[in-house]
């Protein structure tokens, strides 16, 4: 870990880090490829690339390049799909919250700063009771550059008055790694979500295998 700081503020990404939102993106991707008359995928397959996207979702589905003229069609009628089941099978992933009632009952808050458009964030934390005490939600509406970039992050310690310094940002995806390791914060990679199973090691993060391990990392 970092130089250390008391931490006064978690901020996390959502999907593959807060929750399981993989069966509701495998649900809606196999439902659009059958009704185009397509093979489905496997969920492993799709599993990997939820924290990627809708289009890169889009690109393996349908095996088609970005600038193909179905492309972008094939790519809305996936997120119309996914719009119809944004909470039919998603859950929180073990252990979040039980670090979520750690965070409370030592006084840190807790915010999300995710790559989802609003519109489809806001209904998926509002299906999770365990999230109800989120302090702030940065969205890719909120901001001029997404993760990678920092912005996100600086915006959401900005609002709550708290420092980078102060901060730890959790996430899944080498993005969110580097969006925490630019912003200043602490920094930890979920090994358990989507895009960072195989990953050994992440130079400026502390990686985890569960929520429980983070407990213990910021103890």
């Amino acid at each position: 870990m970092q130089e250390n700081h008391k931490t006064k503020l978690v901020l996390f990404d959502l999907d593959g880090t807060l929750v399981d939102t993989s069966p509701d993106f495998i649900l809606s991707l196999n439902n659009v490829l059958a009704r185009n008359n397509r093979k489905p995928i496997k969920e492993s397959l799709i599993r990997r690339h939820v924290s990627d996207g809708s289009a890169k979702l889009t690109e393996i589905g349908f095996n088609l390049p970005r600038n193909h003229f179905l492309f972008d069609g094939y790519r809305q009628e996936l997120l119309d799909e996914y719009k119809n089941n944004l909470t039919t099978s998603s859950k929180i992933f073990d252990g979040i919250k039980e670090l979520l009632d750690f965070l409370k009952s030592n006084e840190i808050s807790f915010g999300i700063v995710t790559n989802k458009p609003l519109e489809y964030a806001v209904p998926v934390i509002e299906n999770f009771m365990e999230l109800d005490n989120c302090k702030v939600l940065v969205c890719p509406d909120h901001v001029n550059k997404i993760k990678p970039d920092p912005e996100g992050i600086l915006q959401a310690c900005s609002k709550l008055s708290i420092d980078p310094s102060e901060t730890i940002y959790i996430g899944d995806h080498p993005k969110d790694l580097e969006a925490g390791i630019r912003a200043g914060t602490k920094t930890i990679g979920c090994r358990y979500g989507y895009s960072l199973t195989d990953c050994k090691v992440f130079d400026g993060a502390d990686l985890v295998d569960s929520a429980q391990e983070i407990i213990s990392l910021i103890q």
